[in-house]
């Protein structure tokens, strides 16, 4: 059966950080429940998420994540951050401290502010950005 949990964990996450600008947009609140669909969720049980006080924090990652999950993880909140066009301090510092929490080293969120489009990444685009990523990722697995 497919575990759900990493892409539930995921969901909180993306929720968190639309959140820090005090006002999730529907632009971001789309993008989500899109990450739900893809990862076999539905928006049914996604969109409960947006009213829970409680969300996890960054100790709430899985901790078997797979490189890949780790570089996905990261990719989409980047992603999130972009879609509403604008860029908040607090949103670049809770993604640094997510990536940091996945085995990154802060830097990374240099490149992937520079690389990472809201607009959805060619496979090509996703495999350079990966690859240019891997440097910074700690305890490779």
């Amino acid at each position: 059966m497919y575990n759900k949990m990493p892409a539930f964990a995921q969901m909180q996450l993306l929720i968190n950080l639309a959140r820090i600008d005090g006002k999730v947009a529907d632009r971001e609140k789309n993008y989500i429940i899109n990450i739900g669909r893809a990862n076999g969720i539905y928006p049914d049980e996604i969109l409960p998420l947006f009213d829970q006080q409680d969300q996890v924090n960054a100790d709430g990652i899985p901790a078997d994540l797979t490189n890949q999950q780790k570089f996905n993880y990261i990719v989409s909140l980047v992603q999130l951050m972009k879609i509403d066009e604008r860029m908040y301090k607090e949103e670049i510092h809770y993604c640094s401290r997510i990536a940091e929490s996945l085995g990154y080293d802060r830097q990374v969120m240099f490149e992937l502010m520079l690389h990472v489009k809201s607009a959805p990444m060619s496979d090509d685009e996703m495999t350079a950005l990966y690859q240019l990523t891997e440097k910074y990722l700690h305890n490779k697995s």
